[in-house]
């Protein structure tokens, strides 16, 4: 579990970070969250399906990267292997935390969106803080300037939490509209690797394409209005990344 620390330019000056190893805290991830915004990246290689949060009960969108619970079969070699990394990993090791529920120090840097009711914060016991054996190593990056101000690095880290919030909001619309139109339905995968292992996956959920097809031509108007209609079909293309995956799975239990 992540340790959430409040950044505050004072203690934090001198930190030191190893973007490259962002993909470690992927290592253990079966289904990784993912956004609309990155639903075409993500689509060129992993499958996206709908799950529902188990503490909420909402549906949020997942890329799918293996078949077992701390199955990740895109991350090998202490590092992730895929030509696309999420918003979740490009994060990382960085947080919103609400602001009443932290120790904020004074003069603590502020949220990408700068509204009071949230606390940028650093998981202390990430993988990308580092000690490096030289101040001058371009491996590393450092969050503030020699003048105390946000490093090219930090800046680019904070648009990332910001458009993972605003990636969020629109991820509940889109639900919404899906909730609205009825067109979630259940997936279920029967699958059979090479070595005659079986597995199912349950729990998940996808597109109706054929209540999608039947939607008045007002009712598709109106999707392609709000901006719905290519995330949509996104997530329906990206189901044929099953195969993709599939052939990953074989070729990690061809190894073993």
């Amino acid at each position: 579990m992540a340790q959430l620390v409040a950044i505050n330019p004072q203690l934090h000056q001198h930190l030191r970070l190893q973007p490259a190893n962002a993909g470690r805290h992927s290592e253990d991830t079966q289904l990784m969250p993912v956004v609309p915004a990155e639903f075409a990246s993500m689509a060129t290689q992993a499958p996206i399906v709908l799950t529902k949060n188990g503490q909420t009960g909402q549906f949020v969108a997942v890329a799918l990267l293996g078949f077992a619970p701390g199955e990740n079969l895109f991350y090998s070699d202490n590092a992730w292997q895929g030509d696309y990394l999420p918003l979740q990993l490009q994060r990382q090791p960085f947080f919103l935390g609400q602001a009443e529920a932290a120790e904020t120090p004074t003069n603590t840097s502020t949220a990408p969106n700068n509204k009071a009711d949230y606390v940028l914060c650093i998981d202390s016991d990430s993988p990308t803080i580092c000690q490096p054996t030289s101040i001058d190593d371009t491996r590393y990056e450092q969050l503030f300037t020699e003048t105390g101000a946000d490093s090219r690095y930090f800046q680019q880290a904070k648009s990332c939490l910001a458009e993972l919030l605003r990636g969020e909001q629109q991820q509940q619309q889109l639900v919404q509209a899906l909730l609205s139109y009825d067109l979630i339905q259940p997936l279920s995968l029967d699958i059979v690797f090479d070595n005659e292992q079986s597995t199912r996956l349950n729990g998940l959920y996808t597109i109706d394409q054929q209540k999608l097809a039947a939607l008045a031509p007002d009712k598709l108007v109106e999707l392609h209005q709000a901006g719905w209609l290519l995330p949509i079909y996104t997530l329906i293309a990206s189901t044929a990344q099953i195969y993709p995956l599939i052939a990953r799975k074989n070729r990690r239990l061809a190894k073993c």
